[in-house]
Formats: structure tokens, sequence, C-alpha cells
């Protein structure tokens, strides 16, 4: 169960491949991911399964902490526990609080093998969490060059990925109601399994962070608004009824009435296209550079490269 929501490094292409299904929608998906290292082994898939069913413990911990409304303080000791009982870490080696960055320090910080895999930033257990809560993080995780960034108040769980640029900016990987979930939520293993001690790894996270990027409702609104796919609803309806449709108006009807304007403007959606657009180009630089191999035979004794025999000559 675990291993087939634990994404693992792919080999080959790393971004997915966009196909149209009928006019108004498209089917995503990618090559088969080869599993990690672990997944797929009892004792491995035993081991992170022992530690998620911890949080049914934590659940009523946690009830009686929000009742109690404990202190940040307090959350903090709460959250600690989790990251050792429910992820695996080793709280006397693994996670600190001594983490300074800019003569500030971080809530916790998660390190093993002296590198730091990702910041906590800790609110009390019944402070509503906001964005304006994990900026400061995500500023010290930039600093520091850390990539990932944990928000938490013990109930609810935010796992965001530091986009490196100017600005820095931030994406959510994943959020969990940890008081009203399940460990054996879908949900809850593909975020809390990949964030765990035997999960955890750069490429895991990758993979991770990118089926999210590409799955949610912006990026499919942007691939559904493409050239590539607006190219294809055109063929399939000239394919269907011989008619040829203008392109602007299908750019029209697509972005005003069949997907919602809020998934095509504002800056979550301005950051999905430019995802999708970058996926596009390493795709149709990947086909180029397939094509040239194709095309182009080994160079002969007398040094001359040939051109492969075209399909009426070759028979």
């Amino acid at each position: 169960m675990i291993a087939h929501l634990m994404r693992a490094p792919r080999q080959g292409r790393k971004f997915f491949r966009l196909q149209p299904i009928l006019v108004a929608a498209v089917s995503i998906w990618s090559q088969s991911s080869a599993p990690i290292v672990g997944a797929g082994n009892g004792s491995f898939e035993q081991s992170v399964d022992a530690h998620l069913a911890q949080i049914k413990k934590y659940q009523g911990i946690l009830n009686q902490a929000k009742k109690r409304d404990v202190s940040e303080a307090d959350t903090v000791v709460i959250v600690n526990d989790i990251l050792s009982d429910a992820l695996g870490y080793d709280k006397y080696e693994h996670v600190t609080s001594e983490t300074a960055v800019r003569g500030t320090f971080v809530d916790l910080a998660v390190v093993v093998d002296n590198r730091t895999r990702f910041f906590v930033e800790v609110k009390a257990i019944n402070i509503e969490l906001k964005d304006n809560h994990v900026k400061q993080a995500i500023d010290y995780a930039a600093n520091a060059g850390v990539d990932w960034v944990v928000l938490t108040n013990g109930l609810s769980w935010r796992v965001y990925k530091v986009q490196f640029g100017k600005p820095i900016d931030k994406f959510l990987a994943c959020e969990i109601d940890l008081l009203n979930s399940s460990y054996k939520d879908d949900g809850m293993i593909a975020c809390f399994a990949n964030l765990s001690r035997e999960g955890f790894s750069k490429d895991t996270m990758s993979d991770f962070l990118l089926e999210k990027q590409i799955t949610n409702k912006f990026s499919v609104a942007a691939v559904l608004t493409s050239p590539t796919i607006v190219e294809h609803i055109r063929r399939e309806i000239r394919r269907l009824s011989g008619i040829r449709v203008d392109e602007d108006y299908l750019n029209s009807l697509l972005s005003d009435e069949i997907v919602k304007r809020e998934l095509v403007e504002g800056e979550e959606a301005r950051a999905a296209q430019k995802s999708v657009q970058r996926m596009q180009r390493a795709l149709d630089k990947e086909r180029k550079k397939a094509a040239e191999a194709n095309l182009v035979l080994p160079s002969q004794s007398n040094g001359s490269a040939l051109s492969a025999p075209s399909r009426t000559e070759a028979t």
C-alpha cells in the first residue's frame, strides 16, 4: 500500500506526457516509477506502518491539548513527540531547537547525517494557521539552503516546498488534518511516509512535489488551455464533424465558459501555466534529440554522414 503512494525516482523522463481524451478533458500520465529503496520490502513497509499507527494515540493527546488550550511551547513538545513516534526520527539525535538563522532560532529542525531535511514552524494548538505564519520560516529556509518547511499547530500540518528565485516563493505540497484523519488514508500516507525518516530523500520528495504540482486544479486548467491541447481539440472537432474551428474562439471558450476564471487568472494560475510551459519545452527538447538521433546514421569509413533512407527508399 505504501510503496505505490511514495513517488520514487523515475528512470529517464522526469516530466509528465499530456494527451487529450475528449473536447474538455485531459489525461495526465507518466512512465511508471521504479520502487524506492526499501519500498516493496516487508520490513520497510511494516516500519512505516508501525510509525503511522501512532497517530491514533496522538489524536487523543491532541484533542485533550486543544481543550486545555495549551501554549506554543507545549505544542512544540507534542510536535516533537509526533516527529519521533509517527515519523520515525530520534528526537534526541535528529530533532533540534538549536538551529539559528540570522541570529534567530527556528522552532525545530530535522537533521539526519548532518543534513537538514526540513524546518518546522510551530504555532499554539488553537491558533488558526495562515500563510503569513510560514513566511518567516520560508525566509529562514531559503537563507539556510533548506528545501522543505512544515507549518503546524499540532492539529493541522502543512508541508511547503521552498521555491528558490527572486522573490523567494513557496508551494503547498500537502495539508493534513491530523485530528480527523486516519493513518490509513492515502493522503496521510503519501504526505507523512515521504516525510518520514525511512522515506525521505531528495528524489522521492521531488517526485512527490511534481505529482502535486501537475495534478492540482490550476495545473490541470493550464493544461486544458495550453496550445497543444487546444490544437488537439480543433483536430478532434474536425475529425468528428468536418468543421474547422478558429483557435482564438476555442481559447476564449475554454477560458471564459468551460474553465473557471479563478483557475486561469491570479498568481497560482500563472505559476501553473509557467510550470506546464517548462514541461512542454522539456518534452519538445527530448523529442528533437530523439528525432535527430534517429535521422542520422553513423559515419561511414570515408567520414561522411548519411541520412537515414526514406520510407519509400527502404521498401
